[in-house]
């Protein structure tokens, strides 16, 4: 039997290069794209002189480049993107060609090329205001930002793909999905990161808001997990869909930033006695979320292994060993 070809957008993301390894660990030969916008090096940095990996540098905004990245694969997990809801605000536009027109190109790509399947990243905030808890596929809300809005618009076009194509396509909202190798630096670093690296030195973590909005934070090996159900599963009620990928249970920031304190300490005692700081709310941010993955479970066979507490115990050492 010939060696399975997967191709990974966003490869060298803090996602995707997890997603990367799984696949090469599993005997998958992998294509990685990316372009470097927001992906880094050191992400892939253990891959990169592998038999079984091929980096393409490009960006998913260039036709040619998809249809040339998708010849002769046989799956696609697509997850380029500009991930952020603060940079969708402050950007409209980019986040618009990133993650929408880029997202369209890699579907038409692999209808021209015959690719058979797609597993994209969608994200909760396509849930937007809704109050209903927990969030099932079906809940319907109003976007709150530029990201949510163009996260709506790759589900509805993947949707159509399958419909109109044949694309067998698998939508994946995630939820505040963290773990090693994202990124603590800049102006839209996720939560977790963040407030590792102020703990770490010695700074308070800054909290938009009262600190009581909720998430379901979900450690990385979960996320993957769910990646690889998507590829392997021959359910023909998943092709078209949307599914939850979460843990299935909410932690407010004054809780996460507790469970940070208890997982530091160890490496740095002075950690304890660092109180947080409150700073404003953030425009388009949700307050509440909490997935509900039994659609998940019942149609992939997702069966997330990490709760928080495991996910930071995996974490911790990783961001003590990089950041000092």
């Amino acid at each position: 039997m010939p060696q399975r070809t997967i191709l990974v957008t966003g490869g060298a993301g803090f996602i995707g290069g997890h997603v990367c390894r799984a696949l090469v660990g599993q005997g998958v030969r992998v294509r990685c794209l990316d372009s470097f916008v927001t992906g880094r090096r050191d992400n892939i940095a253990d891959l990169v002189d592998g038999s079984d990996f091929r980096l393409l540098e490009a960006d998913i905004r260039d036709l040619d480049a998809c249809m040339e990245a998708v010849d002769g694969v046989g799956a696609v997990v697509h997850l380029a993107a500009l991930g952020s809801v603060p940079r969708s605000i402050d950007d409209p536009l980019a986040s618009e060609a990133a993650n929408l027109t880029g997202c369209l190109q890699v579907l038409e790509a692999c209808r021209r090329k015959g690719v058979r399947r797609v597993v994209y990243a969608s994200s909760s905030s396509v849930y937007g205001d809704s109050a209903a808890s927990p969030k099932q596929e079906g809940t319907e809300g109003t976007p709150l930002s530029p990201y949510a809005v163009t996260k709506v618009m790759n589900e509805a076009y993947a949707g159509l793909y399958h419909r109109l194509f044949g694309l067998e396509t698998i939508g994946l909202r995630f939820f505040n999905v963290f773990g090693e190798h994202q990124d603590p630096e800049g102006p839209y670093a996720a939560a977790i990161p963040r407030f590792i690296a102020r703990l770490l030195d010695h700074r308070p973590p800054v909290l938009n808001g009262d600190g009581r909005q909720t998430r379901d934070f979900t450690y990385v090996g979960n996320a993957v997990q769910a990646v690889l159900a998507a590829l392997a599963t021959a359910r023909t009620e998943a092709f078209g869909g949307v599914f939850n990928v979460a843990c299935g249970r909410s932690t407010d920031l004054l809780t996460l930033v507790d469970l940070l304190r208890k997982a530091l300490v160890e490496h740095d005692p002075a950690v304890a006695g660092i109180a947080v700081e409150h700073g404003p709310e953030r425009p388009g941010d949700v307050r509440a979320s909490l997935a509900d993955i039994e659609r998940a479970r019942m149609v992939l066979g997702y069966d997330p292994q990490y709760a928080v507490e495991q996910g930071l115990d995996r974490a911790v050492p990783w961001y003590v060993q990089h950041l000092r």
